[in-house]
C-alpha cells in the first residue's frame, strides 16, 4: 500500500493542472460565444478579447507544463511545486483579467480604485511567479538527461528558452505600462504598452510546438541523427521567425493592430501543437508495461 502511494500521487499532481487547463479553455470558448453574442471592440482595454486569448494561451501553457515537467529531469516534490505554482498563477491571471472584462473595467494598469489597484498588483505578482517557475525548468531542462532522446531534448530546450523570452518580453511591456502609469499617463500605457504583443504571443507556445515535434519524429521509423538534423533545422526556422517578428515589434512595424497580430500568431502557432496534445494526451496514463520509479514513469518511458 505505502510503496504504491508515490504514483498515486503523481498522477494526482498531473490531473489537477490537467484539469485547470481545460477549465481555461473551456472559458475561452465560452468567452467566444459572448463576444460572438454580445459584440464590442476586439482592441482595447475593454474587450471580450482579453478572457478569449489568456484562456486559450494559459489552458495550451498549463497543459503544456504538465507534459514536459515529466521529461525534465526534477525531483517529485519539485515537479509537483513548479507545476503546481504555474498553475495557480495561471489560474490567478486569466481569473483577474476574466473578472475585470466583466466589470467592464481595464485589467492592466488600472489603479483607478482600491480594488482595480489591488488587481494590478495581484497580476504583476503573478506574472513574476510564471517568470520564476519558467526560469526554474529552463535551468532543469539545461542539465544532462540521459534517458531523452536526443531531438526532445534539443526541442525541449529551445522550447523553455523560447518561453523565457517570451516571459521577459511581457515583463517588459507591463514595465512599461506600469512606468507610463506612474507618470499618470494611463491612456497612452493601455494604447501603446502591449507593442510586443506579436513577439510574445509567437515564442510562448514553442515549449510545445518543438516537443510535439520531437514526440511525433519518434513514432516514425527515421533514424535518430535524421530525426535530430531535422529538429535542429526546425529550431533554427522558428528561431530565425520569432527574431523578425520581435524585431518588427520593437520597430513598430505591424501589418494590424497587436492585439490581432498576436491573436493570429498565438493561433497559427497553437492550433497544430494542441492537435499533437490532443493525440498524445500527456496527463493520462502511461503505456502499459512502461518503467515507474518513486518519481512516476522514467523520462525514457515518456518519450
Amino acid at each position: 500500500m505505502t510503496a504504491a502511494a508515490p504514483p498515486v500521487r503523481g498522477r494526482a499532481a498531473r490531473r489537477i493542472p490537467a484539469g485547470a487547463g481545460l477549465l481555461l479553455l473551456a472559458s475561452a470558448a465560452f468567452h467566444t460565444a459572448v463576444l460572438v453574442l454580445d459584440g464590442g471592440p476586439w482592441d482595447g482595454p475593454v474587450s471580450w478579447r482579453k478572457p478569449i486569448t489568456f484562456g486559450l494561451s494559459f489552458g495550451i501553457s498549463v497543459l503544456t507544463v504538465t507534459w514536459i515537467c515529466r521529461l525534465l529531469p526534477l525531483a517529485a516534490r519539485t515537479r509537483a511545486l513548479l507545476l503546481g505554482a504555474f498553475t495557480a498563477a495561471s489560474l490567478l491571471e486569466t481569473g483577474l483579467i476574466t473578472l475585470q472584462a466583466w466589470r467592464g473595467v481595464p485589467s492592466h494598469f488600472n489603479t483607478e480604485t482600491t480594488f482595480d489597484t489591488l488587481v494590478t498588483r495581484a497580476l504583476a505578482a503573478g506574472g513574476v511567479t510564471l517568470v520564476a517557475v519558467v526560469v526554474a525548468l529552463t535551468v532543469a531542462a539545461l542539465r544532462p538527461a540521459p534517458g531523452v532522446d536526443p531531438g526532445m531534448r534539443l526541442a525541449l530546450r529551445a522550447g523553455l528558452v523560447a518561453l523565457t523570452a517570451s516571459m521577459a518580453a511581457g515583463a517588459v511591456m507591463i514595465a512599461y505600462g506600469l512606468t507610463l502609469e506612474g507618470a499618470g499617463r494611463a491612456a497612452e500605457a493601455y494604447r501603446s504598452a502591449g507593442f510586443l504583443r506579436p513577439a510574445h504571443a509567437v515564442t510562448m507556445h514553442a515549449v510545445l510546438l518543438l516537443p510535439a515535434l520531437a514526440w511525433l519524429l519518434s513514432r516514425t521509423r527515421r533514424p535518430e541523427a535524421e530525426r535530430l538534423r531535422l529538429i535542429r533545422l526546425t529550431v533554427a526556422a522558428y528561431g530565425a521567425l520569432a527574431a523578425l517578428v520581435t524585431a518588427a515589434a520593437a520597430a513598430g512595424l505591424t501589418f494590424a493592430s497587436p492585439a490581432t497580430t498576436a491573436a493570429v500568431s498565438a493561433g497559427v502557432t497553437m492550433l497544430p501543437a494542441g492537435a499533437a496534445l490532443s493525440v498524445h494526451k500527456p496527463w493520462g496514463r502511461t503505456r502499459r508495461g512502461s518503467a515507474r520509479s518513486a518519481d512516476g514513469p522514467s523520462p525514457k518511458a515518456e518519450v
